[in-house]
């Protein structure tokens, strides 16, 4: 980097902070609604761009990159499905959340179970933060400088060191950001973060179509359509990542737990200062994930136009492309929003794990008459704790075997499926007991965990044994083996959800429950519905629907 790439860098960064800083110097960040909500004062714009934020980021862009450069344009499932999960969410779920008033999701769960129920959900949603989502942010980060400004040939160190040195950084960073902030420093730096994303990611395919096209986007976009026609099939094989029969079985409930259930995510939506705004960024965030495609699929496909199979992990296509397409002016600025992402996800899942231990766990299991300001200064220390945990984890992620995306993807399917069951469940019934609850958490946990990690390899490895004694090497022939020999992981998480799902309301059928539940209702901010919500969600969704028809 030159110095004139330093100096944008710095300055941008400084930028953030500053405007950070300057919104929220008068907000009480000793108060419970101040810290983990930001004193509910959130406007819908803001809320839009801290969820999109808090969702893109580097292993988003870099995972989700090397998966279309692999494999093409059918990956952009994972970001055009998500819009019609947060319509859904908007519409159907929010309201009922925000009726009650809740800070956390595990605090709805205490309402409609008990909580006991309460708190295993707590601390599966810690485990998913510190070994899966966390550590993820932070190596895809990590890889993406390192591979952007060749780190290890200008430090002089191997790979292995530069990603230790990056993690270490940005987990450090982003601590500070999380744990003295709180929701409205992290909800408004990911808002400037968010415009500065949009710019810079739409700056990669624009200068790599005009490297294909020879100074011409629209010749390069010609040329990328016609020379890789397999490319932009959307509709996936059953030997693909996503087969397209996935897109009607488990691609809904892994979008709908991660826009519908996730902490991370509603936090923001909950800190809004009234429903219609908590709607509107929810549907705003909907229809900008519809174009997000643009960001974190096109350019993986122009990677491998550009590089074909020269490089030697699909995961590297995003930085390398950067590396190659962008002028070294913008290198500071794209460095510093990429930064920013980065930071941007990982802060406020730090947040959001302050928020599910010092409200849902500090006063039930460590001191139960613990005063706001106590219970919030014990979500920072636990923060901070989560926060080394991940950064230990981190560089191991590099000997994940599908890349980065599928790591975090399958790894969520153990959590998401009895999640999104017992909310659902919970949100539809009245009579269903908190057992039924509390058998899903842990056992559907467990039933995914023995699919994946001792069933799907047995047959595989049992359906490849055979393929080999039959002289079969074909790589194509072998893939369709593979996927033949035992469902996809989404079909999985489908088939799981109706079993959860069926088994909680069984045992309600039963053993209902004595006394029926009766939602709470609170009176804390304007629970008054954003009258074009249904118009505006349709539309989008129609929108969402007629790609398929394109590609």
């Amino acid at each position: 980097m030159d110095i004139l790439s330093i100096v944008s860098f710095l300055g941008f960064t400084l930028l953030v902070a500053f405007i950070a800083w300057y919104a929220t110097r008068k907000t009480d960040e000793n108060s419970a609604d101040g810290y983990y909500l930001g004193g509910r004062s959130l406007g819908y714009i803001t809320i839009a761009g801290s969820l999109l934020l808090t969702n893109l980021s580097a292993e988003q862009i870099v995972g989700l990159n090397g998966q279309s450069f692999a494999q093409g344009v059918l990956v952009m499932a994972w970001e055009t499905l998500a819009a019609i999960s947060l319509i859904v969410t908007a519409i159907y779920l929010l309201p009922k959340y925000m009726r009650s008033g809740i800070t956390t999701i595990p605090e709805f769960i205490q309402e409609r179970f008990d909580a006991q129920t309460k708190s295993i959900l707590s601390i599966l949603f810690l485990v998913a933060f510190g070994i899966v989502l966390l550590p993820t942010i932070l190596y895809s980060g990590s890889l993406a400088f390192s591979t952007m400004f060749d780190l290890p040939e200008t430090l002089g160190i191997s790979q292995s060191s530069v990603i230790w040195i990056c993690v270490l950084s940005i987990g450090i960073i982003g601590s500070i950001y999380a744990i003295f902030g709180g929701l409205k420093a992290v909800a408004v730096s990911d808002l400037v973060n968010a415009i500065g994303l949009l710019i810079g990611g739409l700056l990669i395919p624009i200068f790599g179509l005009m490297l294909i096209g020879d100074g011409n986007v629209s010749d390069g976009l010609n040329e990328l359509w016609t020379e890789n026609p397999d490319k932009f099939n959307a509709k996936g094989e059953i030997d693909s990542f996503i087969p397209f029969s996935t897109i009607f079985t488990g691609m809904m409930i892994a979008q709908m737990y991660y826009w519908g259930t996730n902490q991370s995510i509603l936090q923001r939506v909950f800190g809004a200062k009234s429903l219609a705004d908590g709607q509107k960024g929810m549907i705003l965030a909907g229809f900008v994930k519809f174009l997000i495609p643009i960001i974190v699929v096109l350019p993986g496909i122009i990677a491998w136009h550009i590089f074909g199979n020269d490089l030697t992990n699909a995961d590297q296509a995003y930085p390398a492309l950067v590396r190659k397409v962008l002028p070294s002016a913008f290198l500071g600025f794209f460095a510093a929003v990429l930064f920013g992402a980065v930071l941007s996800s990982f802060n406020s899942l730090l947040n959001s794990s302050s928020t599910l231990f010092g409200v849902d766990l500090y006063r039930q299991y460590f001191d139960k008459n613990a005063s706001e300001h106590k219970m919030v200064k014990a979500g920072k220390v636990f923060g901070l704790l989560l926060a080394l945990i991940s950064m230990s984890i981190a560089p191991f992620i590099a000997n994940a075997p599908d890349g980065l995306f599928s790591y975090i993807q399958e790894s969520l399917g153990s959590l998401s499926v009895p999640i999104l069951a017992v909310v659902a469940v919970g949100m539809a019934t009245k009579n269903v007991p908190a057992l039924g609850a509390k058998i899903v958490l842990t056992v559907g946990v467990l039933m995914y965990l023995v699919s994946q990690f001792v069933l799907s390899p047995h047959f595989v490895d049992a359906a490849l044994t055979e393929a080999a004694a039959n002289g079969i090497t074909d790589a194509k022939a072998l893939g369709i083996i593979k996927a033949k020999a035992y469902p996809h992981f989404l079909h999985i998480m489908g088939i799981l959800f109706v079993i959860n799902v069926g088994f909680m309301l069984l045992l309600g059928k039963l053993y209902p429950n004595k006394n029926e539940y009766k939602p709470k209702v609170t009176e804390q901010i304007d629970i008054t519905p954003w009258k074009y919500a249904k118009v505006v969600g349709i539309a989008i969704t129609i929108l969402v629907l007629s790609t398929y028809l394109i590609f």
